[in-house]
């Protein structure tokens, strides 16, 4: 039995034209297949709609040699400061980042500190209360008036405007000047203002206006925060020296209050980056679970929550949100959330409760 194959049989010219079909064949297939690609990926980029997704786990976190140094100069201490606003910088500026809640959150611990300088017994919870329960004709209280500047403070877009609302008591004129005391030299000490970089700046602001309005510690911070804020290039007031200097700092001039404020950054900024990771996870958590809410007006309600430290089910009601929510519809839909784990109860009371991320 001959075993040779099939087309050694065939005559040359078989042979030369079953080649030369192959050929054409195998170039064609190619030719096919690469302008399927460039159609497909030029298709793709015309009209795919890209990706906005964001992972809160790629967020920066403050680095260890940060937290954990202990500067041993001023020098030391200036160059950790700046790494941490580096760091809380691109935490700013992220998208996904609820940054609202996030300076509504610091806003809270600001004043919470502001309150215990003058040595009242007033704490978070008690702060919430005093501003979240109010009734339309009553006082916030002094506490509650601290509050309620940081608050406002911290809302708004930078501008005279906006910081007159949250600090009515002064007139916008001091304001303006307290803001850019520098260049209104014949009236305020100019030895260190605008000097030195960004802390420099926000130190001397905070001596400044410390120093013509004793006993208001929220009005000088306020102020140092939107100097220190406005040198960064953030749009909004992002409560830093608010929340990390100490009561005896304030007492400090010159080199030790620069040198204090280059300190309370570094605590601050730490914590408000440790914040913000934790506040996008919790917001990712709660986006997730809005298309299972069948309420009416349940989006507009979760979009408030990622806005706001706390929330009341009165104010989800409210006409004036123009959500559409009855009372009873309100609370239902923040016990519900309590159960689905995306938000918290934050009084602890069967009544008059608070709810918040």
């Amino acid at each position: 039995m001959n075993c040779r194959p099939a087309y050694l049989f065939t005559s040359d010219n078989v042979n030369l034209l079953d080649i030369s079909e192959r050929c054409r064949v195998g170039r064609f297939a190619h030719y096919m297949v690469v302008k399927s690609a460039v159609v497909g990926y030029t298709w793709d980029m015309i009209y795919a709609r890209p990706s906005l997704t964001h992972d809160p786990d790629t967020l920066p976190r403050m680095p260890t040699w940060v937290t954990s140094a202990r500067p041993e100069t001023p020098e030391d201490v200036a160059f950790l400061s700046g790494a941490a606003l580096a760091t809380l910088h691109v935490v700013v500026g992220r998208e996904d980042v609820p940054q609202a809640l996030l300076r509504e959150r610091l806003a809270l611990q600001a004043a919470e500190a502001c309150v215990g300088y003058s040595g009242r017994p007033e704490r978070a919870g008690e702060l919430r209360d005093a501003v979240h329960l109010l009734r339309p004709d009553d006082l916030p209280g002094p506490a509650g008036e601290i509050y309620l500047a940081w608050r406002r403070a911290v809302e708004r877009s930078i501008s005279i405007k906006a910081l007159h609302r949250a600090l009515p008591g002064h007139a916008a004129e001091q304001i303006a000047t307290w803001l850019d005391c520098f260049e209104q030299s014949d009236r305020c000490d100019r030895r260190a203002v605008g000097q030195g970089g960004h802390i420099a700046r926000a130190s001397a602001t905070l001596e400044t206006v410390f120093s013509q309005t004793p006993h208001e510690e929220a009005t000088a911070l306020i102020h140092a925060d939107a100097v220190l804020a406005t040198a960064l290039g953030w749009e909004y007031v992002v409560p830093l020296l608010g929340v990390g200097l100490k009561r005896r700092d304030l007492r400090k001039s010159g080199e030790e209050l620069r040198l204090a404020c280059h300190q309370a950054v570094i605590r601050s900024a730490s914590e408000a980056v440790r914040l913000a990771v934790d506040l996008t996870h919790r917001a990712a958590r709660l986006q997730g679970i809005a298309h299972k809410l069948r309420a009416k007006g349940a989006g507009a309600a979760v979009e408030i929550f990622l806005a706001r430290d706390a929330v009341t089910p009165a104010a989800l009601a409210s006409p004036a949100r123009g959500i559409g929510l009855s009372d009873r519809a309100a609370r239902r839909l923040c016990d519900r959330l309590v159960e689905l784990g995306v938000v918290q109860e934050l009084s602890g009371r069967a009544t008059f409760r608070l709810y918040g991320v």
